[in-house]
């Protein structure tokens, strides 16, 4: 990679990867939006889609896949640093136990659901943006981008919100709470997916699908 394209890929996975870590932290919070529950780390986690169709487009199926299985490991080592910040005995003067607690010992049962949905979800929109590019001969970004999210991120929705929830309350409804709102990021961003190709493009030659 020339200089200024490795800063750019550089600059994407770090984006990829921060997106990933600060929904983990924050999605324990549950907000409305438009009056539909969704937990706050939606926006952070749509960001990924954003990414690794740009990555994908741009240096193609194995850099994408590859930033996904760095995500993932990622998410483990955060994960367990996380969990040895709850358990590690706190200084005697320290009183903000049970509420740190609270925000960042997320229970094995979400962090299961969050992996197992992460995994799949974002392994299926590669291979579905692939599919696409293929039978689409390269053309229709905006089509590719916004039906391989928006499938993805049904299957992410569903696989997180029943591991985690079934049985605690309505996981029908969530789910597709939490879809409409996703729906709703992916059509936003795809202006911004073209205008990141549209840059790389000057420096990168796109690859074949």
């Amino acid at each position: 990679m020339e200089n200024l394209e490795r800063k750019a890929y550089a600059l994407l996975i770090s984006l990829f990867i921060g997106g990933l870590v600060v929904a983990a932290l924050i999605s324990s919070k549950i907000i409305t939006i438009f009056g539909l529950t969704v937990p706050a780390g939606v926006l952070a986690y749509s960001l990924t889609f954003v990414v690794s169709d740009v990555i994908s487009e741009v240096w193609g199926k194995e850099l994408a896949n590859e930033a996904v299985t760095c995500g993932f490991v990622t998410l483990i080592f955060i994960t367990a640093l996380a969990w040895l910040a709850v358990y590690w005995p706190a200084a005697s003067f320290w009183q903000n136990q049970d509420a740190f607690a609270g925000v960042v010992g997320n229970t094995p049962r979400i962090v299961v659901a969050s992996l197992l949905a992460y995994i799949v979800s974002q392994k299926h929109d590669i291979w579905l943006f692939h599919l696409l590019k293929r039978r689409m001969n390269g053309r229709f970004l905006w089509l590719r981008n916004n039906l391989s999210t928006m499938v993805s991120q049904l299957i992410d929705s569903s696989i997180f919100v029943t591991v985690a929830f079934y049985g605690v309350f309505p996981v029908g409804e969530v789910i597709f709470g939490q879809w409409l709102v996703k729906l709703l990021i992916a059509a936003l961003d795809t202006p911004i997916v073209y205008i990141l190709v549209a840059a790389l493009r000057e420096r990168v030659q796109p690859v074949a699908a």
